[in-house]
Parts: structure tokens; C-alpha cells; sequence
């Protein structure tokens, strides 16, 4: 990323340089991972564990097709709303700045929206209500991820992703406890979910403390090739952009075919009952989540004094496709706890270099919001998609069927990865 404006005085809206900014940025560090926690585990916490309890009440005979169709229209909500709101972050002009107001009403937005969601009595209910979340959930992803590019220089990078990844390990921890903490009182666990989603945006504007953009520039969009370069997909010098993203898209969706059914794998293809379903669920969590905050306080700073960012997303992207297919071998619970710690090693490998990469392959430094959210997008879709993934290989043969195909799609994601070009 470079520096927005020529003038020799950075503005506050500015990216620093390498020279400008000698210590590492504490405090955004700490207002990326507490937004980032505060969001990803509710929604974690949600689609793993507190809806599919929903579902699972209101419609058994159905239930993985109504997780898939959930998963397809909030695909698609997904897409058009990470474009939008990054869009119009970028281009936002207050005393606030350009991603606080967003994040904001962001948050309030998904507070309401689960609490709707919670009261849904019906398989099409599930489902609007999952796509109105998804809409106001990515107000606060767009702007919140721009933040990273905003304000790390580039020799901070590898470990501000490092610290991100850890806020999102966290999450893909204690999400799903929290969920499964409250599976037999399915609506405190909405509830609580929802509040937590509520003060992420408060909490991390806080402490970003984002500087006044009403004296930036903001280029008027008087025809479609602004247009275009402010609120449609990329289509100039975005070769590496376009791998990274279908990269990402690829190797989450393996990460979710399993954790999007986490529950039902133990109940439908390992067969447990009763108490051992809420323990396992809860173990499975608090595995994946030490594996991978490890890895990301090992990875990021390594990444950043190796001066990496392609290798250690691609090495990742191979130790989860070990991960995922392990459990294919047996339907014993040591199947799905070997995946937890070989796949949480791969994600936290992944996660802690991989929003450093997606800076790197940006093709506009003044569309950031906007492209970061469609890297994001490729998250958010992956999350959405896996569990499509999922439902299908079950229809075509059972729960076992799964594995392979989330080892397939960690593969072909590593294998994108591998053809960006100009970075290591």
C-alpha cells in the first residue's frame, strides 16, 4: 500500500511507511483483535452450533437442506453487501472517519437482526433471518478489515495479520462453546450472541480512535469507469487478486464443511448421545482454538523477519487438507480430535499471514475497503459455501463423504495460491 496523497506531510488517513512508523501499533492491534472476537465468535457460535439447533427443533427430516439453502442465499447476500458497504467506507468523509460510522451501525444492525432471527418458527424464517444478518454482519467485516491496510506499514503486516488470526482463533474457539454452553436453552444463547455483536463495533472504535476524514479527497463518480473502480469487481492489474480470493474461497470451504456440521457429525456419523455431544463439541473448539492461537504468535512475526507471505499460506492450506480427511478413516471421537489439532495447526498458520498476502495482491490502494471486502467476500462465501459442500456430500453418501471432499478443496485452494506471481 502506498501513501494516498504526495504531499510531504502524511495526513491521518494516510498508510505509514516503514520509516514513519517504528513500533509496532499497539493499540490497533488490540481494536482489530477485540472487533474481530467480538463478532467472529457469535457468528461462529451461531451457524455452528445455535442454528443448527433451530433447525434441528423446527424441521429434523430436512435439516442439512435447510442448512444448505440457508448457506446459498446468504452466499449471495454475502457478495453484494461486502461490495456495497466497502465501497461506500472508502468513500465516506466525517469527523469519525471512514470505517467507525460503518462498524457502528453495523453492529447495532446484527444486534436486532439475531434477536429477530431467535423467533423464527419456520425453515423459510431460518433463512431470512441468517440473510439479514449476513447484510448488517458485513457492514462491520468491510470497514474493519481496511483498518489492517489503513494503519500497519508494511514490515508489520505479517504480524498484524499474526494478531488478527489470533482474535479469529479465539473466536473459532469459544463461539462454539459459548453455543454449545446453551444448546438446551437455545434462545439465551441467541441472546447472548447477539449482545456480544452489539458492543464489537463500540468496543473497537473506541480504541481505533479512527482521525476526522472530512478534509480527505474523495474522487467524484461522474461515469461507469468510476463507477466500476468504486463498487464493481476489479478488472485492472488483478491477476494475483483474483487467485488469492478463489485461493481463500477453496481452502475455508474446507474449514467449514467440517465445523458447519460439527454437531451433526457427532450425532449422525459418530453416534453420540445425550451429555457427550455438548463435550465433545465444547473439546473439539477449545482444541482448534489453542492450535491455532499458537501457530498465529509463531507465524505472523516469522513471516514478517522471512519477509513470506505466499509460502507459509500455501504450506497451510496443505496441513489442513491432512486435517480434514483424517476423520474419513474411522468414526471414532480420536478422528474428529486428530482433525482439531492437525487442522487447527493449518488454520492458525493460514489465518495469521493470510490477511498480510490479500495487502499485498491489492490492485487499488484507493478502493481498499472495497477489495479487502471482496477478499473477505471469498471468507464469508467459503463459510457460506462450505456447508453447501457439506449437505451435497451427504446426499451422495453419507457423512464420510465430507472429508474428502473438504481435503480436495484445501488442495485446489493451495494450488491457486501457488500461481500468484511477484511474491514469495
Amino acid at each position: 500500500m502506498k501513501n494516498m496523497d504526495n504531499s510531504t506531510e502524511r495526513k491521518p488517513w494516510q498508510t505509514p511507511t516503514n520509516e514513519e512508523q517504528k513500533k509496532f501499533p499497539v493499540r490497533t492491534c488490540i481494536g482489530i483483535v477485540l472487533g474481530y472476537f467480538l463478532w467472529v465468535g457469535p457468528y461462529l457460535g451461531l451457524v455452528g452450533v445455535t442454528v443448527p439447533k433451530l433447525v434441528q427443533d423446527i424441521d429434523p427430516a430436512t435439516k442439512q437442506n435447510v442448512i444448505a439453502t440457508m448457506s446459498a442465499v446468504a452466499m449471495i447476500v454475502a457478495t453484494i453487501s461486502n461490495i456495497i458497504w466497502g465501497g461506500l467506507s472508502d468513500r465516506t468523509r466525517s469527523r469519525w472517519g471512514r470505517r467507525t460510522p460503518w462498524i457502528i451501525v453495523g453492529s447495532i444492525g446484527s444486534f436486532i437482526s439475531i434477536i429477530a432471527w431467535s423467533h423464527a418458527k419456520t425453515a423459510f424464517g431460518v433463512v431470512v433471518g441468517d440473510s439479514v444478518y449476513v447484510l448488517f454482519q458485513n457492514m462491520i467485516v468491510a470497514p474493519l478489515v481496511a483498518v489492517i491496510a489503513d494503519r500497519t506499514s508494511e514490515q508489520f503486516r505479517g504480524t498484524m495479520s499474526g494478531m488478527y488470526a489470533l482474535g479469529t482463533a479465539a473466536a473459532q474457539g469459544l463461539g462454539p462453546v459459548i453455543g454449545s454452553h446453551f444448546l438446551y436453552n437455545n434462545t439465551m444463547g441467541f441472546y447472548v450472541m447477539a449482545t456480544m455483536t452489539l458492543v464489537s463495533g463500540p468496543i473497537a472504535a473506541l480504541i481505533l480512535h479512527e482521525q476526522s476524514t472530512k478534509d480527505m479527497p474523495v474522487e467524484k463518480i461522474d461515469g461507469w469507469k468510476a463507477f466500476s473502480a468504486n463498487f464493481v469487481f476489479p478488472t485492472h492489474n488483478a491477476r494475483n487478486f483474483y487467485l488469492a480470493l478463489f485461493g481463500k474461497f477453496m481452502i475455508i470451504i474446507s474449514q467449514f464443511a467440517i465445523s458447519g456440521y460439527t454437531l451433526y457429525i457427532f450425532t449422525d456419523y459418530i453416534k453420540l448421545k445425550g451429555g457427550a455431544v455438548q463435550q465433545y463439541v465444547s473439546l473439539i473448539s477449545i482444541i482448534l482454538m489453542i492450535t491455532a492461537i499458537i501457530m498465529s504468535l509463531i507465524s505472523g512475526p516469522l513471516a514478517d523477519k522471512m519477509k513470506v507471505r505466499k509460502m507459509p499460506v500455501i504450506t497451510a492450506g496443505l496441513i489442513i487438507a491432512l486435517g480434514v480427511f483424517v476423520p474419513r478413516q474411522t468414526t471414532n471421537t480420536w478422528g474428529m480430535l486428530a482433525y482439531a489439532v492437525i487442522a487447527g495447526i493449518g488454520f492458525g498458520m493460514y489465518n495469521s499471514v493470510d490477511q498480510a498476502l490479500n495487502i499485498d495482491v491489492l490492485p487499488n490502494e484507493k478502493t481498499a475497503a472495497k477489495d479487502l471486502g471482496l477478499l473477505n467476500m471469498a471468507n464469508s462465501a467459503g463459510q457460506i459455501f462450505g456447508p453447501i459442500v457439506a449437505a451435497t456430500a451427504i446426499n451422495m453418501g453419507g457423512y464420510g463423504y465430507i472429508f474428502p471432499a473438504a481435503c480436495v478443496s484445501a488442495v485446489l485452494g493451495s494450488i491457486l495460491i501457488f500461481f500468484i506471481k511477484g511474491i514469495k
